[in-house]
């Protein structure tokens, strides 16, 4: 073969790729443009009985120099590329996304900024059981200089005959501890038909984990339009996690505070177990600030030090942990809670750590 020839034949090859290029390129976009379509109707975007159809045609046309299992094994490829573009289209289409909205989405509450760069922290009990419980705990964080205090007033517990929570009661006590020390209220609300009522008693709407995908909820706190701090179901997935974020900000509402607070595993040495990487892949496809729950993660109060301290180096915009009075006596999760003197050892040393890694 003459060099003329060997580049004639090279020729041909590059006019091949490009005329493939053109046809790749057209597939995708009918693709993308299906997955619009199956977007409106509610539909997944894989569906494996239709992608077999698809790959049995081809062979049954293939009439080589290709194997069939080659066929196969790149049109799987070109497959995989479609969906991975419907996936980019649906992600650039939601409210949520950072490639909706390029700059940080900042919550301000009694006049901190949740998501400006500086780490805030929630404290508070697991579960509301007193005034004197509660106004004690709120007494040590506004002493600490923080504004920001948590209390659950409605627990939805594993065990129907374990601590329920006070309700509306425990609401109030809620409120009038933090109206005596100027902080600002969050606390979870499990049913929607509680929101319009708990609004006058809290500042943040919390949707626990067990409720991440109750969508009634989601939208009702919403429609709201107070801010919502959410966290991330038991087994949800980061996508499922983003979406159900998204039906709170269809409604309107965009004061969204992300709260990773540890995914269940096989693993028993801790309650749950902290998925760390969530808070940098959260920071990257959302606009929204992002907390870590180190008391629901872990269950350990000698670990909530260690995994704050990980949360805030990679990136977490707040800490969110509990404290009590006297853990022992608790109602509910007392493993979990720090005491006071624990409390002050925790905050001294995470002032100590952020103080270092400012300079």
């Amino acid at each position: 073969m003459t060099n003329v020839e060997l580049d004639q034949l090279r020729k041909k090859v590059d006019e091949t790729n490009l005329q493939l290029l053109e046809l790749i390129n057209q597939r995708a976009e009918t693709v993308q443009e299906i997955g619009r379509v199956k977007e409106k109707q509610g539909m997944n975007r894989f569906e494996p009985v239709r992608e077999r159809a698809m790959l049995d045609l081809l062979k049954e046309h293939n009439k080589g120099p290709f194997l069939n299992s080659t066929i196969e094994h790149i049109f799987k490829e070109i497959f995989k590329a479609g969906l991975e573009l419907q996936k980019d289209d649906h992600r650039k289409a939601l409210l949520v996304s950072r490639k909706k909205k390029a700059d940080d989405t900042v919550v301000t509450l009694k006049g901190e900024s949740i998501g400006n760069g500086t780490p805030q922290f929630i404290f508070g009990p697991c579960a509301v059981e007193s005034f004197e419980q509660v106004d004690a705990v709120a007494e040590q964080v506004k002493a600490k200089g923080l504004k920001l205090l948590r209390g659950g007033a409605y627990k939805p517990r594993t065990s129907p005959y374990d601590f329920q929570g006070l309700g509306l009661e425990g609401l109030q006590i809620l409120k009038q501890a933090a109206d005596k020390h100027d902080l600002a209220v969050i606390s979870e609300i499990v049913n929607p038909a509680h929101i319009e009522e708990a609004a006058e008693y809290i500042d943040v709407i919390q949707i626990g984990a067990r409720n991440m995908q109750n969508f009634e909820l989601l939208k009702a706190a919403g429609a709201s339009k107070k801010p919502v701090l959410l966290k991330r179901g038991l087994s949800a997935t980061i996508d499922e996690f983003i979406n159900a974020a998204e039906y709170i900000m269809a409604q309107g509402n965009d004061q969204i505070i992300l709260c990773e607070r540890g995914i269940r595993t096989y693993e028993k040495a801790t309650r749950n177990t902290l998925d760390i990487s969530a808070v940098p892949i959260l920071k990257q496809e959302t606009h929204l600030p992002v907390f870590v729950d180190v008391t629901h993660s872990t269950g350990r109060r000698d670990l909530l030090l260690p995994t704050a301290k990980a949360a805030l180096a990679v990136g977490a915009d707040g800490v969110m942990a509990e404290v009590h009075p006297d853990p022992a006596v608790a109602l509910s999760d007392s493993a979990q809670q720090m005491n006071f003197e624990q409390f002050d050892h925790f905050w001294d040393a995470i002032q100590q750590y952020l103080g270092v890694h400012a300079k």
